[in-house]
């Protein structure tokens, strides 16, 4: 059986504030299938008390703290979650419970698995049968995504701002805490393959300031709120973000720029490919070549 394990995130430190990610195949070892936060808890709460049969999950405190209490059947074991840059991997069949969440927590969970109600075991001793089992259930692992950069090549010389969509995500409101979560190609247009995350961000800085030749985006004021310029080369808009029950679908061939954020403001990013710096441009006049020169290398 698959242990728990404890994961110290890449942190970028920034005078503009600092970043940690996750990504496929390096600190997520599992595909990612749905991502899903949890806000809005009130101190003290208690969340979770359940296994599943096949998910796996990592799971990030992006604000606050609270602690995740581990059970196999036999053992448990607990864990505090108290900074952006530590995660704590879960395998499937473990009994997982949330508590003690602090004043303005911020739960951030990455999942194997869409949403299915047959996968939950909500009977502590179901769970212990079901553990003590000869043939236990597997995690069921799906393959990483294909890669769909010259698509997307081809969009990012035609999109413009007004392709970029302020979308209403799903929220499962409960007097525990409020979850929303996202599905790949439900939800949002996009398989995930990174998750990143920028936080401890001085008041008056600006972030982003770019654009990706094949990269799509869903941007989330996790905590907080910011503005969002946006920008084709033709026309230009601003977006404010300021509620975790919404996201700004970015494609790829915008210029993007997070400005005014509010005081302890977490910027959530959910990104359709891993990190690659040849991907990104960063210098506005190559941006504007870009643009009109298609999808030619600079």
């Amino acid at each position: 059986m698959l242990k728990e394990t404890l994961i110290q995130l890449p942190k970028k430190e920034d005078r503009r504030g600092n970043l940690s990610f996750l990504e496929e195949g390096i600190q997520v070892p599992f595909s990612i299938a749905r991502t899903y936060w949890i806000y809005n808890i009130p101190g003290g709460q208690k969340r979770g008390s359940h296994a599943y049969k096949h998910q796996e999950e990592i799971i990030v405190a992006l604000s606050g703290s609270f602690d995740v209490v581990l059970d196999d059947g036999l053992n448990k074991e607990r864990h505090q979650l108290n900074c952006s840059y530590k995660a704590i991997y879960v395998p499937n069949m473990t009994w997982r419970t949330l508590e003690n969440f602090s004043t303005n927590s911020l739960c951030l969970i990455i999942a194997s698995a869409p949403y299915k109600k047959e996968d939950y075991i909500r009977n502590y001793k179901e769970f212990q049968r079901l553990a003590r089992e000869e043939a236990p259930f597997l995690p069921i692992r799906n393959e990483y995504s294909e890669s769909h950069i010259e698509e997307s090549e081809k969009m990012a010389h035609h999109s413009t701002v007004y392709d970029c969509s302020l979308l209403e995500l799903p929220v499962i409101k409960h007097k525990g805490g409020n979850i929303t979560p996202v599905h790949n190609f439900t939800d949002i247009p996009f398989k995930i393959s990174r998750v990143f995350f920028v936080y401890d961000i001085p008041a008056g800085e600006k972030r982003g300031s770019h654009a990706h030749r094949y990269c799509h985006q869903l941007l989330v004021a996790a905590s907080g709120s910011f503005e969002v310029d946006l920008d084709d080369g033709h026309h230009k808009r601003t977006v404010v973000l300021n509620n975790p029950m919404y996201g700004l679908y970015i494609p790829p061939g915008v210029w993007a720029s997070e400005k005014n954020y509010s005081s302890g403001a977490v910027c959530l990013v959910l990104t359709s490919d891993k990190y690659d710096e040849s991907e990104y441009i960063r210098k506005y006049t190559d941006f504007e070549k870009f643009r009109a020169d298609g999808n030619k290398k600079i």
